[in-house]
């Protein structure tokens, strides 16, 4: 996530006070995504603000998008059709 999206790395503050870490933020959102929980209950476990999950939501979704985009959301072909055909069946 890190080598995609600049959101992820670690920074720190005006004060030298280290931020979330990329694993924090990353596995925050696999949290929400898989449990399908609200932003608002990450603060509890893992000590990241509502916004802040929020936008480590939207961050992910839009690294994901930009490095897995061309193959999985491209127009299907012939052969795709015909095997999505035939699992149907």
């Amino acid at each position: 996530m890190e080598a995609h999206n600049p959101y992820f790395k670690q920074r720190t503050d005006a004060l030298g006070v280290l931020g979330l870490s990329c694993l924090q933020k990353v596995t925050a959102t696999h949290i929400i995504l898989a449990y399908g929980i609200t932003a608002d209950l990450t603060d509890e476990y893992f000590q990241i603000g509502e916004s802040t999950a929020i936008e480590s939501l939207r961050a992910f979704v839009k690294a994901i998008v930009k490095v897995f985009g061309d193959w999985y959301l491209r127009a299907p072909n012939e052969t795709n059709i015909c095997r999505l055909l035939s699992v149907g069946e």
